[in-house]
């Protein structure tokens, strides 16, 4: 590939720059949610640049300075939607080479699980963090409620999952959920010079670190866990409660069924 590759109708865009490869969600008018078509093409992109001699780093980015990417889009089907990936797996699950995120805004709910599955997160000072699905009726079932009680303290990542609060780029960084907090504007700088970084190290040697890394921690069984309890939430009639009450705008009334 050169230039800008597009794919899902232009809303997931790719460009490469030597051992770099910028994968960007392309979508700011929707604060870059993402569909079913999108999802794909990002799995699917980051495991061709995975098995791409000439790829060592992707940075993952979103359009725009407001969103990184602010999750599902919920007027997309979520009910009957199945995962891309196996039970035992979740966003960017088989991919080895690192992933550096460039957050530029809102990294909410499937958002912030792709920033689960990525290695390095620099973070625009505007940015702000959470899993807001249980505010839904939902569950944030694209791995988040095992990665992240795993990356973060125990008390802040349930604050953060069963409460539905969202933190900022400041608290992000301290609890070591990304990085580096850079100004607003300078986090794609960041994270290519991140990249850059690593790219000056053996790519073979990086590479075994991050499988090494990531599968000795077994998250397998806690994948499908999730995967096996997340349908109790969405089957539910709260889901389709509070789905409605997000498109209208309004508080949702749940009965716990």
């Amino acid at each position: 590939m050169s230039g800008v590759e597009e794919m899902a109708g232009g809303r997931v865009l790719l460009e490469r720059d030597g051992p770099i490869a910028t994968l960007t969600i392309n979508r700011a008018e929707a604060r870059n949610a993402v569909d079913l078509a999108m999802e794909e093409a990002i799995e699917e992109t980051l495991l061709w640049l995975d098995g791409d001699d000439d790829t060592w780093v992707t940075i993952l980015t979103g359009a725009g300075d407001v969103a990184f990417c602010a999750g599902w889009d919920l007027k997309s089907p979520v009910v009957d939607w199945e995962p891309r990936y196996g039970p035992n797996e979740r966003y960017f699950s088989r991919v080895t080479k690192p992933i550096v995120a460039a957050i530029n805004g809102y990294c909410t709910a499937g958002g912030l699980e792709f920033v689960l599955g990525t290695d390095i997160r620099v973070a625009a000072e505007h940015a702000t963090f959470g899993l807001g699905e249980v505010r839904w009726g939902l569950v944030p079932s694209g791995g988040g409620q095992v990665r992240l009680p795993r990356q973060i303290p125990w008390a802040v990542a349930m604050e953060i999952l069963i409460t539905g609060k969202r933190i900022d780029a400041k608290r992000a960084y301290d609890v070591g959920l990304v990085n580096e907090v850079v100004p607003s504007g300078q986090e794609r700088a960041a994270a290519r010079t991140w990249a850059e970084r690593i790219c000056e190290n053996g790519p073979l040697a990086v590479r075994t670190v991050k499988e090494v890394a990531v599968q000795s921690q077994q998250l397998a069984a806690g994948f499908h866990l999730e995967y096996v309890l997340s349908e109790r939430a969405t089957k539910s009639e709260d889901v389709q409660e509070g789905i409605r009450a997000f498109a209208e705008k309004r508080r949702p009334v749940y009965r716990g069924r």
